[in-house]
């Protein structure tokens, strides 16, 4: 019997990709770089995300993440721009003042509390994540928070994930993972062990073993208020 949820933040719980417009477009402005299209965003979308994959299959390290995703950035789109560091210390300044909930997100969580443990476990930066999980409400609404750059390893590593259970009273048969990321989320919760539903609202193919696939944050409800 489900008693716990793990929830992954970004793509599940908060909308990250209306943050990350926010915050690029904020930082092209502070650095004067004219106007970032929505085209460009969804260049740099698609090159984020594959740069936070090999994170999650360690291929590289959190600050070559965050430090090259820009650089092959701004290489793509012919822009001469060598602040990268600063580029990225502001970015993650942008992403922690606003949030976004994912479609009927805060009200299954807030259906969930009291019923359930509910935790965040997330690979985003401290900064970004704390400052987020504050401004959304998650910080209070939610029974605690793990991030990977204070446990020290990234989802899916088993290390992350043991850190988290000698952290909760909760045995791992009793725990769910629910989250957006096959690589990250999903064979996190394979490689801990637990349950794993993949929240996949865009209904693309999985590439692995899931517990189950939900489509919409009504339907995790209704799948734990049965």
């Amino acid at each position: 019997m489900i008693k716990t949820i793990l929830w992954d933040v970004d793509g599940t719980l908060l909308d990250f990709v209306q943050s990350e417009k926010y915050g690029i477009q904020k930082c092209f402005s502070l650095f004067g770089l004219g106007e970032c299209s929505a085209e460009m965003l969804r260049r740099y979308s698609a090159i984020n995300s594959a740069w936070w994959k090999k994170l999650e299959q360690g291929l590289c390290s959190k600050q070559e993440v965050l430090e090259e995703r820009f650089r092959a950035f701004f290489q793509g789109e012919g822009i001469s721009f060598s602040r990268i560091e600063a580029f990225n210390r502001a970015y993650q300044q942008y992403l922690g003042d606003v949030a976004f909930f994912q479609e009927g997100a805060a009200e299954t969580v807030a259906a969930l509390k009291g019923r359930y443990l509910q935790y965040a476990v997330t690979n985003g930066t401290a900064d970004a994540q704390q400052r987020k999980l504050k401004k959304s409400g998650l910080d209070q609404m939610l029974d605690g928070v793990f991030i990977s750059e204070k446990i020290g390893y990234e989802k899916p590593d088993v290390r992350f994930f043991n850190a988290v259970f000698a952290a909760i009273p909760s045995p791992r048969e009793e725990c769910v993972i629910i989250g957006d990321s096959l690589t990250g989320d999903m064979q996190g919760g394979i490689n801990a062990g637990i349950t794993h539903w993949w929240y996949n609202p865009g209904k693309a193919a999985a590439d692995r073993p899931v517990d189950r696939i939900a489509t919409s944050h009504s339907e995790i409800q209704d799948w734990l208020l049965a």
